[in-house]
């Protein structure tokens, strides 16, 4: 199987360490789709990241859809979601929050330093940044009813992690460790595991 994006997408990043914890090779190809628009769209028309292209060919895209289909290739081995109901429902609300931060996030990103300075709409801007806190601030109380583990992995723990991790490299001031003590420790313990070391972030 063939991963393609660039690890400074939190999208990206949250697959590929996935398959690391779920033992599933592949191989990373660390196409941009700004650079490389040209090269990505003939492998993906829609230009999508991240793109997986599975061994028989097939092209699967959007880490969560993705993660799905792997999920199926590790049934009775590997899987990152809890097979207990109430586990479950938990680690769902938790990597829905973790997405939505980083979507607002990544929205922020493009509007503030892709975007002339001139076409920036502030109020559209605040609406993002008022849902990324929300996001934060109800991770930072899911965290205090229930610590997150990566002993076993768990989709959860890698979804807040990198989330937070996108977050502190590329908006500083919206992930303040003082604000989200709980958010701040995990990130810190996640990315000191194998895993995350093996996939770092890049930009």
């Amino acid at each position: 199987m063939q991963l393609i994006g660039m690890l400074d997408s939190p999208f990206v990043r949250r697959v590929a360490i996935s398959m690391r914890l779920m033992g599933i090779a592949f191989e990373h190809r660390p196409i941009s789709v700004f650079r490389h628009l040209d090269t990505f769209a003939s492998i993906n028309p829609v230009v999508k990241v991240p793109t997986l292209i599975c061994d028989n060919g097939v092209v699967l895209m959007d880490s969560s859809l993705i993660l799905d289909y792997l999920d199926t290739l590790t049934a009775g081995g590997r899987s990152l979601l809890p097979a207990d109901l109430a586990r479950r429902q938990h680690a769902l609300r938790v990597i829905g929050l973790a997405l939505v931060a980083a979507e607002k996030a990544v929205q922020i990103v493009y509007e503030t330093k892709l975007r002339p300075l001139e076409k920036q709409h502030e109020p559209w801007l605040e609406r993002v940044r008022a849902q990324l806190a929300s996001a934060w601030r109800l991770l930072e109380h899911e965290l205090s009813t229930e610590p997150l583990t990566l002993a076993p992995p768990d989709q959860a723990g890698v979804s807040c992690a990198v989330a937070w991790r996108f977050t502190q490299e590329m908006l500083p001031e919206l992930a303040c460790a003082n604000s989200y003590p709980l958010l701040s420790q995990w990130g810190r313990e996640a990315e000191q595991h194998p895993a995350f070391i093996a996939t770092p972030f890049e930009s």
